[in-house]
């Protein structure tokens, strides 16, 4: 008697969007096609936003598909999959972007199908990143999948594991997921699919043999074509098949008694994904988007201060227009294929449009007065950080009228603080140093002073080279071989290693038309002092890499370790910056000039660190490094090399370390052959065959953060929120006197434990929304003391739910928050 063969399954169903890939007609298409087939399941990640052009365009197909969506029974044959509003890859954008992703698509979805289940996610790209199941289960997700068969371009998840899993995040959240089989292997011949693109016999059954008993293909096609089902095209395939809902997959297979059998701690390196790193194109998208939702979420605070402190109603609708755009600028089209035209204009001008647009809303809600001199005004520093600080503020005035720079800022006492004024031909800027309490306002004046106060900085003549001398820091700039530094003391302790080959800050890359490589050190450099007072320096080292201009910025503080660096290069013509000349490459071969960083234009930091070690952020997340280099030549060989915020390298026993941040998204490099490096330039063929070609100048800024111990003693997670929350100074009338109580505000929320982060602050119902995020590696409570009258505190999930009161203690109007660590929790407080 023959056995029956095992059925096995396949998600079908459209990927993309109105932004993406939709035709006009194409929901009637969709429509037709489960009309015609009655046995056809469908899985969609399309963009919300095209259900409100396709009512437009399509609204007989439209309308169809509503009612099968208001119709569905328990088994369903349509699955929503993936609800974010841009489809985002969410490794390259921070946490709380990824919230609104989720926030703002699902409540779009909803309005035009407010009946639709949201179990799944699912993405036919590599949209994941290490932090996502903390996030998913709170929007009320109960599935993921981390498959990506058919659209492998940008990379894939590790082949890991068997039928089911529990993915876990680094804050313990689990979720129910189907990952890339362990035997699901990279197709041959192909640099964009895995084997699971179709249910071919011999997947399934090496599938089958691993003791997967459910074996599932999946492929989300690309919304525009025109195949209905995907299978039965092709020969050797698998049967029976059935197609299904990944929501019903799962109900299936638990059904049958399989769970999952082990748990993945997934780390993002094991997201093996790459892009154009390096690509000047690439720079300027995650430059904007960075900039960009930086401001967003903190306009965001800063609206939540006025709403509580009385001074302006909260502007939610803005703040809905002002997302819409800069979300678009984080779709994966973007940073993918930049070069390709939506509407009448590439992604990479429209995301230029989009996070203009976004800002100019932001400038609207904000409302700033502007900053006339006034010697009878005071000036009012906000922090919107959650603990104490002292910082420089700095505000800047048109030169409409003369300013006396004869002038000191006093605080609330008439006490003279550390003043610095920079006159430059279109304004002056006014530097002081500022202590302000946690979420607060404190307020300063000028006053008329002719004392000097110290320089930052003594700046030494040795020989033909320079020594900056500082407090608790020394460097050296090599002027004959590029400016680089020679030299580099943190507390006494030398950073750079003797007899180095290079230096530390050398510009080094392959030029492929030349064969070689170059380096800013072949070049003697010119160094200037632009500006030097008591509370910062600039240095100006200017040389040459090649024909090409480079100019360097070194940016000293007071009290910060290391320093700001602001990165500039005139290009003479087209570079030629790579491995190799990979004119005649061809979409199917694997080794591409673009992946290999080791010969891309790197800025370089040789450290004596023995036994180096490196950890890196990511949303929601700190990555311990498992990789030996980062180094890799080809699709099948990825490792990821990202750097979001900042990579952090220590000895091996984390005595020291060195952080280095960026202002975008892209990659760093490094081996125990090969210092750390931050890719700053690649010029070449890139995916599809594109030309990645520098127009104009390439400008980024970066910055070096010595520091004792690991990343999280070091305080490296509290220099990167610093970073994210610039002191704000604005012009005022509050009285100075040392008794009023509007010179220094009271802390509206004060964290009492190192470690934490304020993710978020909002208005939502006139509820204060509060959302913290646990950095700290620990799971040591946090408490929060609230300055202002409330009536309750409450957790809630990301989608509302209800989790669970939180105490108050009255008496010092604090609330404990248990936050594991690497997660975050949503607190709604009611105010009175």
């Amino acid at each position: 008697m023959q056995t029956a063969a095992q059925t096995a399954y396949f998600i079908d169903g459209y990927h993309g969007g109105k932004w993406g890939h939709y035709p006009k007609d194409y929901t009637s298409f969709i429509v037709d096609q489960l009309d015609k087939y009655p046995n056809w399941s469908i899985n969609l990640e399309i963009e919300p936003e095209t259900w409100d052009w396709a009512r437009e365009v399509d609204a007989r197909g439209y309308q169809r598909f509503k009612d099968i969506i208001s119709n569905q029974s328990e088994n369903s044959r349509v699955e929503f999959v993936n609800p974010t509003f841009g489809q985002p890859y969410l490794y390259n954008i921070s946490g709380e972007s990824i919230i609104r992703q989720f926030e703002y698509g699902i409540a779009l979805l909803k309005q035009h199908f407010p009946k639709v289940k949201l179990d799944t996610y699912s993405s036919e790209e590599p949209c994941f990143t290490s932090a996502l199941p903390g996030i998913l289960r709170s929007f009320g997700f109960q599935y993921a999948s981390l498959k990506t068969p058919n659209t492998c371009w940008g990379g894939y998840v590790r082949a890991y594991g068997g039928e089911l899993l529990d993915w876990i995040g680094p804050d313990e959240s689990a979720i129910l997921t189907v990952p890339r089989y362990g035997i699901e292997t990279l197709k041959e011949n192909s640099t964009w699919e895995t084997i699971g693109y179709f249910n071919k016999n011999d997947f399934i059954h090496a599938a089958l043999k691993d003791g997967i008993r459910h074996p599932l293909g999946m492929c989300l096609q690309d919304a525009g074509w025109e195949n209905g089902p995907w299978l039965g095209k092709h020969l050797g395939e698998y049967k029976p098949t059935e197609y299904t809902t990944w929501a019903n997959y799962f109900n299936t297979v638990r059904a049958a008694g399989s769970n999952a059998t082990e748990k993945w701690r997934f780390s993002q390196e094991d997201l093996q994904v790459s892009l154009v790193w390096g690509a000047q194109v690439l720079q300027r998208i995650a430059q904007q988007v960075r900039q960009t939702e930086k401001r967003m979420v903190y306009t965001e605070k800063s609206a939540a201060f006025d709403h509580l402190k009385g001074i302006a109603s909260y502007p939610t609708a803005d703040f809905k227009r002002a997302w819409r755009p800069l979300m678009l600028a984080q779709h994966h089209d973007c940073w993918i294929v930049p070069y390709n035209r939506v509407d009448s204009l590439s992604w990479a001008e429209k995301v230029m449009q989009w996070t203009e647009e976004t800002h100019a809303i932001a400038d609207s809600i904000a409302s700033l007065p502007k900053n006339n001199y006034d010697p009878k005004s005071t000036l009012v520093v906000r922090n919107l950080q959650a603990y104490d600080r002292t910082d420089i503020a700095q505000i800047t005035f048109p030169n409409t009228q003369i300013i006396d720079t004869n002038q000191v800022v006093v605080d609330r006492k008439g006490k003279p603080v550390l003043t610095q004024w920079e006159v430059g031909q279109q304004a002056t800027k006014l530097f002081f140093e500022a202590r302000v309490a946690a979420l607060s306002e404190a307020v300063f004046r000028l006053k008329p002073s002719r004392k000097s106060q110290r320089k930052v900085a003594r700046i030494e003549n040795i020989g033909s080279n320079i020594r900056v001398v500082m407090p608790h820091q020394t460097f050296v700039i090599d002027v004959q071989r590029g400016g680089v530094l020679s030299s580099f003391k943190s507390d006494g302790d030398e950073l750079i290693p003797e007899n180095t080959d290079g230096g530390w800050n050398e510009l080094k890359g392959f030029f492929y038309d030349q064969g070689k490589f170059r380096a800013n050190t072949e070049n003697s450099a010119q160094v200037e002092v632009i500006e030097l007072g008591s509370l910062q320096g600039k240095i100006r080292i200017t040389g040459k890499l090649d024909d090409h201009t480079i100019t360097q910025d070194i940016l000293i503080s007071k009290d910060l370790p290391g320093y700001r660096a602001k990165l500039k290069i005139d290009w003479v013509g087209q570079p030629s910056i790579g491995k190799y000349d990979n004119t005649d490459m061809k979409l199917a071969d694997r080794e591409k000039a673009f992946y290999n960083d080791k010969y891309k234009l790197q800025l370089l930091f040789p450290t004596n660190f023995k036994c180096q070690r490196i950890a890196k952020d990511a949303p929601f997340d700190v990555t311990e490094s498992r990789l030996d280099n980062t180094f890799f030549d080809s699709w099948d060989s990825i490792k990821n090399n990202v750097i979001l915020n900042w990579v952090d390298l220590t000895d091996s026993d984390s005595k020291k370390g060195l952080a280095l941040f960026t202002d975008h998204t892209t990659s760093y490099a490094h081996g125990s052959d090969h210092p750390l490096g931050l890719t700053v330039q690649y010029v070449g063929k890139g995916l599809w065959g594109m030309d990645y070609k520098v127009d104009g100048s390439t400008t980024m800024e970066y910055q070096v953060f010595p520091h004792d111990g690991n990343w999280f003693d070091g305080k490296v997670w509290a220099e990167n929120d610093r970073r994210e929350n610039p002191l704000q100074v604005t012009l005022g009338n509050a009285s100075l006197d040392k008794h009023s109580k509007t010179a220094m505000l009271a802390s509206l929320i004060q964290f009492e434990q190192p470690g934490y982060v304020l993710s978020a602050l909002r208005i939502d119902n006139d509820d204060l929304i509060m959302r913290v995020y646990n950095s700290s590696g620990t799971d040591s409570p946090l408490t929060a003391r609230l300055g202002f009258d409330m009536e309750s505190v409450v957790l809630e999930e990301l989608d509302h739910r209800f989790i669970k009161p939180v105490s108050i203690d009255f008496k010092r109007s604090s609330v404990s928050l248990h936050i594991p660590k690497f997660g975050f929790q949503n607190i709604r407080i009611t105010l009175k």
